[in-house]
């Protein structure tokens, strides 16, 4: 017996026009979903054909009154950036939680992109200082498009935007491509990492996932008052940036200890159980609040939760738009 599944390729998504506010609102939402113990999801599950490189499968299941489910198989390569191609590439499939079968297929390159970013809005919508000035951007590639966007929805007051990329030519396009969003803003192009941290009000980085990390960018160089965002795991910031923090805080848990117990990633300082503020799960459900003083730290892991909320809502806009092409299976 086949059955219909609607196909969403990238062009399709872009066309339906979300916005990363939009995004950020369902990604909060889920978060608070986890908090009140809503929400099935294991850790990631991969394997490695490649040095540095992955392939991960991410299933979740939210359940109450949102009742929706998803799984994304997934894939990290960073040589393919000198190759030419996306670092970041796969699929997410959207499953119907009451017969399990597919409804939808979708790109998960523009889904782990845009709630990547949105889970760091949603942890500087309450982690964050309103009066944020400047904001620090380490690696300006696609995750460091996205995060500038969240910060810009949370910050509306960025005057100066402080970029370091090794690759040279990645200030001048990122600059082009976000200027427009910031017309008012400075946009500095840093030399060293440590020039581009100096003074920010919010750091993030977002450079490539690696085994064994120089962790490079140092806690010393932060000033006191500081948000401290990484997107890629324990691969810039040094163990003292978050172990010394204020308060440390990561999207999942229970996924961080696990991956951190697998012996491989948040290892040599990085904080233990004992060291967790608290997760977003927790702070969105209210259970606990953020602060905003001192130096707040996080690893946001980037987890399937946040897959599904957006996923679910790229259908839903699809289907009220008659975007995408059915196929059967």
């Amino acid at each position: 017996m086949t059955f219909d599944v609607l196909w969403l390729s990238r062009a399709d998504i872009d066309s339906i026009g979300l916005t990363m506010r939009e995004i950020m609102d369902v990604v909060e939402e889920g978060f608070a979903a986890m908090g009140r113990g809503e929400v099935e999801m294991p850790a990631k599950i991969g394997i490695h054909t490649r040095k540095d490189c992955f392939n991960h499968s991410m299933p979740c299941y939210v359940s109450g009154d949102l009742d929706m489910a998803g799984v994304k198989v997934v894939s990290g390569y960073p040589p393919n950036q000198k190759k030419g191609l996306p670092y970041i590439s796969g699929i997410w499939a959207l499953i119907d939680p009451e017969t399990g079968l597919v409804r939808s297929v979708m790109d998960a390159g523009w889904i782990t992109a845009w709630r990547t970013g949105a889970a760091s809005g949603v942890y500087a919508r309450h982690f964050g200082n309103p009066a944020t000035k400047s904001v620090s951007i380490i690696g300006l590639g696609v995750q460091g498009h996205m995060n500038l966007r969240a910060m810009i929805e949370v910050f509306p007051g960025i005057e100066e935007v402080r970029m370091f990329d090794p690759i040279t030519a990645q200030a001048a396009r990122f600059q082009a491509n976000m200027q427009p969003l910031l017309p008012g803003a400075r946009f500095v192009d840093c030399n060293t990492p440590r020039e581009a941290v100096a003074n920010a009000d919010v750091v993030i980085t977002c450079s490539p996932i690696v085994e064994k990390p120089e962790r490079f960018v140092k806690a010393e160089w932060l000033k006191p008052e500081v948000l401290a965002i990484a997107v890629d795991y324990d691969s810039a910031f040094d163990a003292e940036t978050m172990n010394a923090a204020v308060c440390f805080t990561t999207d999942s848990a229970s996924q961080y200890l696990w991956t951190q117990d697998h012996g491989t990633y948040f290892q040599n300082g990085y904080p233990a159980k004992a060291g967790l503020h608290s997760d977003l799960g927790e702070i969105c459900a209210g259970k606990k609040s953020g602060l905003r003083t001192g130096r707040r730290s996080a690893v946001l892991m980037g987890i399937a939760l946040d897959d599904v909320m957006t996923g679910h809502l790229i259908y839903e806009q699809a289907l009220e738009k008659k975007i995408g092409t059915w196929v059967q299976l």
